[in-house]
């Protein structure tokens, strides 16, 4: 993988919360998985199959993170991108749960979980990579007609 993958996360923030507060902002299922970690079912998630034009946000702080330009049919349960709008929109931390290695996927702005980031799968795409992102940790901002 390409990606810088720190062992730990020590960025500083432009969104800083409490857990009290991102208790407070975000339902149950969207904590668990933007501050938790944790991964929606697969093919549940409203923007699996979405073909809208627009931006995607981080649910949690409104990030603008990816584009529909970007999104693409991966076939595997949950939306997923060749890349994000800016590199430095997002952060790349080394999972090693599950009893392998992957690389999570945060928004830089607010550390939220978004998903992992896979490269050398073979889909058609520009980079060669895939974000595959829980619907969950992103809200659609429709391009204007």
């Amino acid at each position: 993988m390409s990606h810088e993958t720190p062992k730990t996360d020590t960025r500083a923030r432009e969104v800083q919360k409490t857990d009290a507060e991102w208790r407070a902002q975000l339902s149950p299922e969207e904590y668990h998985v933007l501050r938790e970690a944790g991964t929606e079912r697969a093919f549940v998630g409203e923007y699996t199959d979405t073909k809208t034009v627009g931006v995607y946000g981080c649910r949690a702080c409104g990030a603008e993170l990816f584009s529909s330009e970007t999104k693409f049919d991966s076939h595997c349960g949950w939306p997923s991108y060749f890349a994000p709008l800016a590199e430095d929109r997002v952060e790349y931390l080394e999972d090693t749960t599950l009893g392998m290695r992957r690389v999570e996927v945060r928004c830089a702005r607010c550390g939220s979980h978004l998903g992992h980031v896979f490269e050398g799968e073979g889909y058609g795409t520009p980079t060669d990579q895939r974000y595959c992102i829980n619907s969950i940790s992103l809200t659609l901002r429709p391009a204007e007609d």
